[in-house]
């Protein structure tokens, strides 16, 4: 078992939760994983035991998880589980959609300027304040992920 610190564990299955539109259990298998730090690994059978939840519950929230990239799963040359672990390239995964949704909305918006076609300088401002902060997030978003 994983050595876990049970505040900051609720935390992060409240925060996980609301942020990646996760089932409780999701969270909470997600959440368990982070403290996995030196990457072992937790098996199926550790996690209907740890959750007191059923096999098909757990085996549900992990395909889920596996589905949306959160988590890996790998097998040890010595035995038949499945190991599941925290996907470390899911942040980066992630910072790559968030720019890639910004980039969307920015052409929308560039076109409905356009449609719009004004010339109203107020108008023209605030299309100027809005593009200039998600051009700036993008970019920022991006060098830090080249340093990843």
């Amino acid at each position: 078992m994983i050595e876990i610190d049970k505040e900051i564990f609720r935390e992060m299955v409240n925060f996980y939760g609301e942020a990646f539109h996760l089932p409780p259990l999701a969270a909470k298998i997600y959440a368990y994983l982070i403290f996995d730090f030196d990457r072992k690994g937790v098996s199926f059978d550790e996690f209907v035991e740890i959750f007191a939840a059923s096999k098909s519950s757990v085996s549900s929230n992990l395909n889920l998880l596996l589905n949306l990239n959160i988590i890996n799963d790998f097998n040890k040359i010595d035995e038949r589980k499945r190991f599941f672990v925290m996907n470390e390239k899911y942040m980066k995964i992630r910072f790559q959609e968030i720019i890639e949704k910004m980039e969307r909305e920015l052409l929308i918006l560039e076109n409905l300027k356009k449609f719009r076609n004004t010339k109203c300088e107020v108008v023209l401002q605030k299309f100027d304040v809005y593009t200039n902060l998600f051009n700036k997030n993008i970019s920022t978003i991006k060098e830090t992920l080249d340093q990843l």
